[in-house]
Parts: C-alpha cells; sequence; structure tokens
C-alpha cells in the first residue's frame, strides 16, 4: 500500500479542514515546498495535494506551487481540485504532475472523463467525495443524489484506473477510515482504490493495509504527530 502525505492548499497556504468545511482552514505549515521536502525526507515517493481554491471556484489556482513542488521536490505529485477541462489536465500533465484527480466533473461531465482516461490512461485519478454514501461537489458544498458506488462503477467503464474515496464526516477528524464503505467499493470495482478521511494512527494504516486498499492519504494524522510517516512508509512496504 501506497502512503501519500498531503498538502491542501488555500490561499498559498498550507491548511488543514475539518469535515470539508472550508470556514475550518487550519494552517498546518509555514513552507509547502519544505513541507514536501521532509516528506520526501521521511521515504515518500508521492504527495497528494488539493487546490482548495480551485475546487470551490471551479477554476485552476495556486498552480505554481504545485509544479514547483514537482520540480523541486523529488517526488511523484497527485494533483486535485479546480480540474474541469481538457486544457486543465493537459496543463499539469505537461508540467510534470504526475497525475491529476478529476473530482466534480466526474459526476457531471463523464465523458471528459472518458476523454481524459483515453489521452492520459492511469495519469488521471477521479476523487469520490461522499456524504453519508451520497457523492458531494463542487468543494463539498454540494450533495448529490447518486451513490459513490454507481459513480465508482461508471468511474470503472470509461477507463478509470485509480479511485481516490474521501468519506467527507471522517476528513480532519482523525476518528478512523470507514472500513465497511471502503471494502463495498474495493469489492464493487477493479480500480485502485486510495483512501482519505479519518486516518489516525498506524493501527488505522495496518487495518486498511490489510484490506487490500491501495493507497492512503494522510494528513491531519501527520501533522498533529498521532502517526509516524516514516512507520506508516516502513509497515506498508514490508
Amino acid at each position: 500500500m501506497i502512503i501519500f502525505p498531503a498538502i491542501d492548499i488555500k490561499d498559498e497556504t498550507c491548511v488543514r479542514l475539518y469535515k470539508g468545511a472550508m470556514e475550518s482552514a487550519e494552517k498546518v505549515a509555514e513552507s509547502y515546498l519544505d513541507t514536501a521536502l521532509a516528506f520526501k525526507q521521511a521515504g515518500s515517493t508521492w504527495i497528494h495535494m488539493v487546490d482548495l481554491n480551485g475546487a470551490c471556484e471551479g477554476v485552476r489556482r495556486n498552480t505554481h506551487i504545485f509544479t514547483d513542488v514537482a520540480e523541486h521536490a523529488g517526488l511523484k505529485v497527485e494533483v486535485g481540485g479546480g480540474i474541469r477541462t481538457m486544457e486543465d489536465v493537459a496543463f499539469y500533465l505537461e508540467r510534470g504532475i504526475a497525475r491529476v484527480v478529476i473530482g466534480s466533473a466526474a459526476v457531471k461531465n463523464p465523458a471528459f472523463v472518458r476523454e481524459a482516461c483515453s489521452r492520459y490512461g492511469d495519469r488521471i485519478a477521479v476523487g469520490i467525495d461522499a456524504r453519508n454514501g451520497l457523492v458531494a461537489t463542487e468543494g463539498w458544498v454540494e450533495t448529490s443524489e447518486v451513490s459513490y458506488l454507481t459513480l465508482a462503477k461508471e468511474m470503472e467503464q470509461a477507463g478509470v484506473k485509480t479511485i481516490i474515496f474521501t468519506d467527507i464526516d471522517r476528513d480532519g477528524t482523525l476518528t478512523g477510515p470507514n472500513l465497511e464503505q471502503l471494502t463495498a467499493l474495493n469489492e464493487a470495482v477493479s480500480c485502485d482504490v486510495v483512501v482519505s478521511g479519518g486516518i489516525r494512527n498506524i493501527d488505522d494504516i495496518r487495518a486498511l493495509r490489510d484490506a487490500g486498499l491501495y493507497g492512503a492519504i494522510c494528513g491531519r494524522s501527520i501533522y498533529n504527530g498521532t502517526l509516524s510517516l516514516p512507520e506508516a512508509i516502513a509497515l506498508c512496504e514490508a
């Protein structure tokens, strides 16, 4: 299992949210690049980055931060937030970003996902963010009537190889991941499933690894010190 340490960017600042609420944004680091380099030193190969302004506004923001990390940190960078068009996808993938995450547009424009997967293959991931099992969009402000499992199956049909599943009600809470939902998702599709939301400590990492998940995104647990990044990476590589 791959550990993806996370940096969320709002107004060019490294923040974490609580249950997806933008007004809960809390600064967690002074320098995005120093933070990324520390993740690299801890043994990370990937970093998960989110453009929170982009997610809410529906357009790319903070782009120089993500390309800067891709150029200087020695990590494979995965970016989500505000990616709505093929131009957005190409912008990032042509500037050293390893993988882009399509979120809201996957619900509203599945043809876009199919085109992106056709052109870029496994460099496209889809982020499925759910509240009570229903997909939320537009920076988690809107909740749809679409089940996360229904959308996951549609995305698999569209050619998506990686799904990033966030349980919004657990995001930033350190209350543990929703293993029941994650197991159901992992069994419903052949895609690689990356989990985000609620991870607290090494026991959660062990449970996710044993459940056969492809990856785990860790943010607040690293910043708050409840999870040792080197220990988590070592466990997943053992």
